[in-house]
């Protein structure tokens, strides 16, 4: 079986798209003997799990050391899930541990996710590693990820997303993504105002607290940036190569995580300094080169979006902004819009191929319901896909002019297929893709 054909099974194979609990999970981890020998690192949280494993992996890279990454979700191809040595692997490397899960799980049924993630920890395992990195995907507490004991815990910035499984307020998802903490080990929080949940936790369980504004801080100018911890500091460095508002705050829970490891994963200033410079991670406030502006962002959250937003605000004038949107049915998508309506002149809503998500039309109901505040004339489309949208708002940008593809990441993997769109203003027919 091809990974395509291991995928499709994985779809069918369980009635839920998301069950949580660890029983399952955890019995055929054991059958299969998962463990990792190396230093390993578990990220949670609501915003920032994405750049946070990026910069991990970019300073662990220039420090000398192989590592290897579990990110999600992809893009364009699954193998980008599954990341060794800073490449994704090949898709047929894959095969053999999802025949592997097949054979362990007897008549244990797995989630989409679940088989997922026990493939491509297997596949990490047979690698001869120095340090993994491992992306929680819902919560923390019952997310498939949790059945690892990390040495080291990450969290990042907490607020409200799958209310419905993680609870209605940020103490109680705080409370969820507390789960991936474990007794005597550390566990990093980088939102700068926690949930008291998450600090009552670690005190139940004894865990070592590394707090953002008590145990690390950082501060900086226009030009360059300085951090502090309990034992080291850095300073004098240059921002990091990803943009936006909340990249320090990631920035500094990565450095407290190294930290923290420093006895078993030491890591050289210059690492640091050439490990933030030149990290990459497509789709968190990507801005393609070209006129119009094109900028692609997989926010898809209020609390995202507001950063999104922010990060706009700071990009300087453009006289028209046409957003391309596409999101799953069950977000919050009067807080989503609210937050970024009044910098969007014309709306490109989307379907995506998926039955979770809400259709173009109903986007554009919930969008006109809202009674939003708007710039005067706005206007609003609707799309069968995220390509045809970009090409449509191409259509009608001028080169001055700035484009949004924003929400799920199959909005924005969804032009990002046949490789980075090449976009031309008043263009009416699809440009052949750049390469990567």
């Amino acid at each position: 079986m091809t990974l395509d054909d291991w995928l499709a099974h994985c779809e069918r194979l369980h009635p839920k798209t998301i069950d949580m609990t660890l029983d399952r999970v955890k019995a055929v981890k054991e059958r299969l003997g998962i463990a990792f020998d190396c230093p390993t690192v578990v990220v949670a949280g609501t915003n920032g799990k994405g750049s946070t494993c990026a910069m991990l992996e970019s300073i662990a890279l220039h420090a000398g050391y192989r590592v290897g990454l579990y990110i999600k979700p992809h893009l364009v191809h699954f193998q980008e899930r599954c990341r060794v040595g800073g490449e994704p692997v090949k898709a047929e490397s894959l095969e053999p541990h999802f025949e592997a899960v097949e054979a362990a799980r007897g008549d244990i049924t797995l989630t989409y996710f679940e088989f997922t993630t026990l493939a491509i920890m297997r596949r990490l395992q047979h690698e001869p590693l120095d340090l993994v990195i491992l992306e929680v995907g819902l919560g923390g507490r019952l997310d498939a990820v949790n059945v690892i004991d990390a040495d080291c815990a990450v969290i990042t910035s907490i607020d409200l997303d799958h209310t419905e499984f993680l609870g209605p307020d940020r103490e109680s998802v705080g409370r969820e993504k507390a789960g991936i903490m474990r007794t005597g080990r550390p566990v990093v929080v980088s939102d700068p105002m926690p949930p008291a949940s998450l600090a009552a936790r670690a005190a139940e369980l004894g865990a070592e607290l590394r707090q953002l504004g008590q145990d690390f801080t950082f501060s900086g100018d226009r030009t360059q940036w300085q951090w502090a911890g309990r034992d080291k500091r850095f300073s004098g460095m240059s921002y990091p190569a990803l943009r936006g508002v909340n990249q320090l705050l990631n920035a500094s829970g990565v450095l407290a995580a190294f930290e923290a490891l420093a006895d078993r994963l030491p890591i050289s200033a210059q690492a640091v300094r050439t490990g933030l410079a030149l990290v990459e991670l497509p789709g968190r406030f990507q801005v393609l080169a070209g006129q119009p502006a094109v900028v692609l962002d997989v926010a898809h959250n209020p609390h995202a979006v507001a950063a999104l937003a922010q990060n706009l605000d700071q990009m300087g004038f453009f006289p028209r902004t046409h957003a391309v949107f596409g999101a799953m049915a069950d977000k919050d998508l009067g807080g989503i819009l609210a937050r970024i309506a009044p910098l969007v002149d014309v709306w490109h809503f989307t379907d995506l191929p998926l039955p979770r998500a809400a259709s173009a039309a109903q986007l554009e109901t919930a969008f006109l319901a809202a009674g939003l505040k708007t710039p005067p004339g706005v206007e609003t489309y609707t799309h069968a896909a995220p390509l045809e949208a970009l090409q449509a708002a191409a259509a009608g940008a001028t080169t001055t002019d700035r484009i949004l593809v924003f929400g799920s990441f199959y909005t924005v993997g969804g032009v990002l297929q046949q490789g980075i769109p090449r976009v031309t203003a008043g263009a009416t027919a699809p440009q052949p893709p750049t390469l990567h």
